[in-house]
């Protein structure tokens, strides 16, 4: 757990200012250090793992202890998001995935990825990379093997590079899909995960709950339930009007059936 983060929670404890409750919204790691720091201040997290499996709380349904919050899926959604992948590009004959190898996570998300892909009939290829320099040798590698479509694995470290990630897999010309709305706010062609909206909107729903009285002990744990389907006009556009022997993926290869579903059930997502 990093310092600053138990620092931080351990000055809001002794803080002379009266902490009725507090609101670990960093993610799980933030709601670790919160935890550590009380046992006594009601806690609500955002949490992208399993929060029994990371010890926040006892059980889903019945907390316990102090402190409850949102678990929000997203490696869970990988394989939703290889579907999805593989409708966007139907004829994709090798899907690349990149992924990042420290993710706690790494291996029983690549595991999953690598099984669905099978039972499908699904050739990909698993890269790997865990920093910037990384990044830009995975798509050198990328650009070597050809793939038809890129899938970007759910993972912390991408999420706060998305700049660079967009930015590449466009110059490259690579079809991809995301983890967040906010890669394909980003440039990106398409993403599918969890609001993040909603889950800290969910976060203030449940600080006001215990403020006015409730227990934390008595507050399940909340779980994804609002998904955003996300496809950027523009990106989308700029890929045509292809030629036949180009070496890009033209839009018309894109299925069109995902490109309706993400304007008309999600509208006001549809980046343009």
């Amino acid at each position: 757990m990093p310092r600053a983060l138990a620092a931080a929670n351990a000055w809001r404890v002794r803080s002379p200012i009266t902490c009725r409750s507090c609101s670990a919204a960093g993610g799980h790691l933030s709601g670790l250090a919160a935890k550590a720091a009380t046992s006594t201040i009601p806690i609500v997290f955002n949490a992208g793992e399993d929060p029994v499996a990371l010890g926040l709380v006892t059980s889903i349904n019945r907390p316990g202890g102090n402190a409850t919050g949102i678990y929000i899926f997203i490696a869970e959604m990988d394989t939703k998001r290889l579907e999805l992948l593989r409708e966007l590009v139907p004829n994709a004959a090798l899907i690349a995935v990149l992924l990042n190898p420290t993710w706690i996570r790494f291996k029983t998300v690549s595991k999953e990825i690598a099984e669905v892909a099978r039972a499908a009939g699904q050739r990909i290829d698993i890269i790997e990379a865990s920093n910037e320099h990384e990044i830009h040798g995975a798509f050198k590698r990328i650009a070597r093997l050809r793939p038809q479509a890129l899938l970007v694995g759910a993972d912390p470290f991408f999420n706060a590079r998305r700049e660079q990630l967009v930015t590449l897999a466009n110059h490259y010309a690579i079809p991809a899909v995301y983890e967040l709305r906010e890669f394909a706010v980003a440039g990106g062609l398409m993403s599918y995960g969890t609001s993040l909206t909603e889950a800290y909107r969910q976060v203030g729903v449940y600080t006001g709950r215990i403020l006015k009285g409730e227990k934390t002990a008595e507050l399940p744990v909340v779980q994804s339930s609002k998904f955003e389907l996300v496809i950027n006009a523009q990106t989308a556009r700029n890929r045509r009007p292809p030629t036949s022997d180009s070496e890009g993926i033209a839009e018309s290869e894109l299925s069109r059936s995902l490109v309706v579903r993400a304007f008309f059930r999600l509208k006001e997502y549809l980046c343009v």
